[in-house]
């Protein structure tokens, strides 16, 4: 048992020593394996309770989540290891919210060399609502990144109640402006355009919402009367999604600047567009003294 325990100890030494020199194209594939991983361990976890409810044999559906989870945590211990070997990666770590894996992925994603100014990363990661993917042409962002993006908001999302979750409180604040300025109507516009972009379902929530008919529907309004004016607004669905984006662009453009200041030794290109709309003065990355 001794020699066992030594080996697995090795083992992880190993894992901690190769990651800390993992390149970009390893990392990003081992980011990618990660959470494909979590996906069939929670597959897996989910096929073998169904089979014990019904009394049918489990076993090797049992025998292939542990597999699973033995090799989803060794990744992410090389993740967890790789993603101390930077200053950005440790300075990510830190923030409430943001796991070794999340920071492993945005190192092995971001190249600061490509990105002079935030609004690259942004629109690396499809965050640009200027860029649009036509039919026919080339993405014009990464997939992969997106997809980081998209879970680094659900995270902030969680820790939102977190008295110290810089973030997830920041989405708070921001989703309370968002709904107050929908309310008085200024997203009205935005609301016709979002109609004419996509085409909706005729039962469909979002439509009542963007068509301005929600004004005389009782499920959505208490108010509601058959010959209630309408007013375009976006629906809950659509503020929730721009304050998450809200959150996550300020974090990449923080993000940003710790990993320009750390290469270049010198501070990024201002001004931040999102790090100061709203504000009277610019918002400083946490924690960057």
């Amino acid at each position: 048992m001794s020699e066992l325990l030594e080996s697995v100890d090795k083992l992880t030494r190993d894992i901690k020593n190769a990651a800390i020199t993992l390149g970009r194209d390893e990392a990003r594939f081992l980011v990618d394996a990660y959470y494909q991983m979590q996906d069939n361990r929670i597959r897996a976890t989910g096929q073998e309770r169904s089979l014990v409810k019904e009394g049918e044999p489990n076993a090797v559906i049992g025998w292939l989540g542990e597999q699973n989870a033995v090799l989803e945590n060794n990744v992410k211990r090389a993740l967890d290891a790789y993603s101390k070997s930077s200053v950005v990666g440790l300075w990510s770590r830190e923030i409430i919210g943001i796991g070794p894996v999340i920071a492993a992925g945005l190192m092995a994603h971001i190249d600061i060399e490509k990105a002079p100014t935030v609004g690259h990363i942004w629109r690396f990661a499809g965050l640009d609502p200027t860029c649009k993917w036509d039919k026919g042409q080339k993405r014009p962002w990464n997939a992969a990144l997106k997809t980081l993006a998209w879970k680094i908001g659900e995270s902030f999302v969680k820790v939102c109640n977190h008295e110290e979750a810089f973030y997830g409180r920041l989405y708070v604040e921001r989703k309370a402006k968002e709904q107050a300025k929908n309310e008085a109507g200024e997203f009205a516009t935005a609301a016709a355009e979002a109609m004419k972009a996509k085409k909706w379902g005729k039962d469909t929530d979002a439509l009542q919402w963007y068509s301005g008919e929600w004004t005389r529907s009782a499920k959505l309004n208490p108010d509601a009367t058959p010959d209630a004016p309408l007013k375009p607004r976006l629906p809950p669905a659509h503020i929730h999604a721009r304050a998450k984006r809200y959150a996550v662009k300020l974090f990449l453009a923080h993000w940003h600047e710790v990993a320009y200041r750390d290469h270049y030794k010198t501070p990024p290109p201002k001004p931040y567009p999102i790090a100061i709309l709203g504000h009277a003065h610019e918002l400083r990355p946490p924690g960057i003294e």
